[in-house]
């Protein structure tokens, strides 16, 4: 059975040492395997403490990672490229002090910025984010944590909002230091074949999320999960299936999110059924 685990920003953002101290215990007596740390700024949370706390509590770590406004890998400056590149390298220096396999996120533009693109230009665009994730990939893979790039729905970017452009991105760079993340909130939206999006990305797949189609808890939606579960089989995929939602307590995150009103009676409803129905899904 795949490790099953819960997004730090279900309930807080950002990420503090402290809040990390209290969410542990309570994310592993719910009987997660897997707590995912969210990176919005670097010094939020320290790493050593961190894996010092996920293994006082036998949690195992991953991690997701924020592009607010100014992280972007193509279509900017070459100045704001190497920012985020440096970013992200400390991101993935992060996840090796954690333990986890990889850092997850739409590693490629900050959220919410869209513009048209012809086919030319995507090509362009495309080659230019191989170009640019080439380093961060080289930079994984001598760590032992991979770059998985998230497509994200038509609203948050117009970069990458399906399995076969990200395909697309990564092909030619090293699949030990980059692969994909697939979320099924996205997935839902933007795939012809809901399903098939999880069996394409194949051996890239690094990394799953589980959100219900209104951000709500797996299961409480109209998603085809049976479905779901099948094609990660198929996939070969034995990594981890973290469900992913958002607090609207922090305005950014939320906005980013587009999170308008409460998904559940309360947060932890989101975490303790969602893992009910995963763990009957998948077990």
């Amino acid at each position: 059975m795949n490790p099953l685990g819960a997004n730090a920003w279900i309930w807080v953002s950002p990420l503090t040492n402290e809040r990390l101290e209290a969410l542990a215990p309570r994310v592993r007596a719910w009987g997660f395997d897997v707590l995912e740390l969210p990176i919005e700024q670097h010094g939020d949370w320290d790493p050593a403490r961190a894996a010092e706390i996920l293994q006082e509590h036998g949690l195992r770590a991953s991690v997701c990672v924020a592009m607010g406004p100014g992280r972007e890998l193509c279509a900017t400056d070459a100045g704001t490229v190497a920012s985020t590149q440096s970013f992200l390298k400390e991101c993935i220096d992060t996840a090796a002090v954690v333990g986890a396999g990889s850092i997850a996120g739409p590693i490629y533009a900050s959220v919410g910025r869209t513009w048209r693109m012809t086919p030319e230009e995507r090509k362009r665009c495309y080659a230019e984010l191989r170009e640019n994730l080439a380093p961060l990939a080289e930079h994984g893979a001598e760590r032992g944590v991979k770059v998985a790039i998230e497509p994200l729905i038509r609203y948050e970017t117009s970069v990458i909002n399906t399995t076969e452009q990200a395909l697309e991105v990564v092909d030619g760079l090293p699949p030990e230091g980059c692969g994909l993340l697939v979320d099924t909130y996205h997935a839902n939206v933007e795939e012809k074949d809901f399903a098939a999006a999880f069996t394409l990305a194949g051996d890239r797949l690094a990394h799953v999320h589980a959100s219900a189609n209104d951000r709500g808890a797996p299961g409480a939606d109209h998603i085809d999960w049976p479905a779901f579960r099948d094609a990660i089989r198929a996939a070969g995929y034995g990594g981890p299936v973290v469900i992913e939602s958002f607090t609207a307590e922090n305005e950014t995150i939320a906005t980013a999110a587009s999170v308008w009103r409460p998904l559940a009676a309360h947060q932890d409803d989101i975490a303790v059924d969602g893992l009910a129905f995963l763990r009957a899904l998948l077990g």
